[in-house]
């Protein structure tokens, strides 16, 4: 891995950490900007990568370093009722850096989509289906399109700026 990924990678943990923190409670599942962070590090550093710093980003919250939303970290968050959105965030920004070209902007929502699915799936094992769509997606659909949407933008400015 070259220095430029490494640093590229530490960038998006950090800035995935402190999207976890703009936090708005709204229930069982915060509003955060966790998920802009998320889809612009894979539509920026690929799918490998942006798959390695979101991962690497879950990996340190696991280990109670605090970079989940509240200040909170350790094993007992992901194993906790928003853990299925936490552990499908790598699996979203692998799926975001997959798209090239007009593709991209279907590769972002599908990494959406997959947070939803997860973390609905997940949250249903604590509050039942129709609870965890009522309180765990559903509040969040349009805030979200527009995140990755701003995402797609940013994403496609920096590629312009790019040597």
């Amino acid at each position: 891995m070259k220095a430029k990924e490494v640093a590229l990678i530490g960038l998006f943990v950090a800035l995935t950490a402190i999207g976890a923190q703009i936090r708005i409670p709204l229930g069982p599942v915060p509003f955060t900007m966790q998920v802009f962070f998320v889809i612009l590090a894979g539509l920026i550093l690929g799918a490998r990568l942006g798959f390695i710093s979101i991962a690497l980003y879950d990996l340190l919250g696991a280990l109670g370093l605090p970079v989940f939303a509240g200040m909170k970290g350790g094993l007992a968050v992901v194993i906790g009722p928003t853990g299925g959105y936490i552990l499908a965030f790598p699996i979203a920004s692998g799926i975001a850096g997959l798209g090239r070209g007009r593709l991209r902007v279907l590769t972002a929502y599908l990494g959406l989509a997959v947070i939803y699915f997860l973390g609905w799936a997940w949250l249903s094992r604590f509050l039942g289906p129709e609870k965890a769509l009522k309180l765990g997606v559903l509040p969040f659909i349009a805030p979200d399109l527009a995140k990755v949407a701003l995402a797609l933008v940013v994403a496609r400015r920096y590629e312009r700026l790019k040597p």
